[in-house]
């Protein structure tokens, strides 16, 4: 899918607008969280994960918690 996306100024922002095709393809809807990353080729929009930051959450407490061990590990 190869689709041109005009860049729009939306008060001191700019925004594009997805096609219905496009949101058909990402399982998503209008009111719904993308999540975009960064890649070498660009960037990669998907429809975002319900409980991601419910893991990334806990992440961050095992991280904090075990953060010598974690140290120790990455020698």
């Amino acid at each position: 899918m190869n689709m041109p996306l005009k860049i729009t100024k939306i008060g001191n922002s700019a925004g594009v607008i997805l096609p219905k095709e496009l949101l058909a393809h990402l399982q998503a809807a209008a009111g719904d969280s993308l999540s975009v990353v960064l890649t070498p080729r660009g960037i990669e929009l998907s429809a975002a994960e319900p409980d991601f930051e419910a893991q990334m959450a806990a992440a961050r407490e095992v991280m904090a918690r075990r953060k010598r061990a974690l140290r120790e590990l990455a020698k």
